[in-house]
């Protein structure tokens, strides 16, 4: 049974920071690229980064300049550093993970962790 579970979620004032996690857990399954979303009230989701397992990254247009993922391949663990943050950065954030499961390639999704920015 694989996990993928976000964390490092919670309430922060507008113009702080919070960085979040994706770890993914149990048997053999290694993240392999990955990616971050959210999900605003009222609104569709919305790509933020994503990660290769090479460490190569992309960032959406709107999110240039205060998000950074980043990755910890030892601990499985895919992070999103989130700076200045804004009120309209509130939303549920969900890790989306892919990579091989006995030999076969497999996509987890998180369950989300909501972020709340206050003004």
């Amino acid at each position: 049974q694989v996990q993928v579970v976000e964390s490092g979620g919670g309430l922060v004032q507008a113009g702080g920071s919070l960085r979040l996690s994706c770890a993914a857990s149990g048997s053999t399954f290694s993240i392999n690229a990955a990616g971050w979303y959210r999900v605003a009230p009222g609104k569709q989701r919305e790509l933020i980064a994503t990660i290769s397992a090479g460490g190569s990254t992309h960032y959406a247009d709107s999110m240039k300049g205060r998000f950074t993922i980043s990755r910890d391949n030892a601990k499985n663990t895919v992070y999103l550093q989130m700076n200045t943050l804004k009120p309209e950065d509130t939303a549920v954030y969900f890790c989306n993970a892919d990579g091989w499961l006995h030999g076969t390639y497999r996509n987890y999704w998180g369950q989300g962790t909501q972020v709340t920015v206050s003004s």
